[in-house]
């Protein structure tokens, strides 16, 4: 009985060395533009247990690194209000160019890409054995007027020009 106890427990730690570990996993991605250009942008993801595990003792703070990533692509300075270990909700001023013309206005969101982000962790030594995946399932942009847009599975969102009704 003992043997077949080491065998068991030996078989899994050899199929977690083999095994590449799952990373983070971007779920979905809704970003909800104001009148003004501004945004409330809502994170959903999932991470590994390694990666629950260092928030747990604060190794890493997914609220600095979101803030970090978000201020390095905004002119204005952005609050991530919420953050948990598998969400976040942070809130964007100008997120969105406004330009009326006629009394109606229009709104233009910027491109957006995670591709740095992937970038940077392939340069990371343990990058061979994580398989983070930055690509939202599913991107809903929201505007005033209910008029959405989605984008599924795309690292790089584009740009999207909306007049409002």
């Amino acid at each position: 009985m003992k043997n077949v106890y080491l065998v068991i427990v030996g078989l899994i730690v050899l199929a977690c060395a083999v095994m590449p570990a799952s990373a983070f996993t971007m779920k979905s991605l809704s970003i909800t533009v104001a009148g003004n250009g501004d945004a409330q942008v809502d994170m959903n993801y999932d991470l590994s247990f390694v990666e629950q595990t260092a928030v747990f003792f604060r190794i890493a703070d997914p609220a600095t690194e979101l803030q970090s990533a978000f201020n390095s692509a905004s002119s204005h300075p952005v609050t991530v209000t919420r953050v948990t270990s598998s969400s976040a909700q942070i809130t964007i001023p100008s997120f969105a160019s406004v330009t009326t013309t006629g009394g109606v206005s229009t709104l233009t969101t910027p491109s957006l890409s995670f591709e740095r982000a992937r970038k940077v962790l392939s340069s990371y030594w343990f990058a061979p054995l994580i398989s983070p995946d930055f690509s939202p399932s599913v991107t809903t942009i929201t505007f005033p007027d209910g008029y959405t847009v989605n984008y599924y599975d795309l690292i790089s969102i584009p740009p999207v020009t909306h007049q409002l009704s």
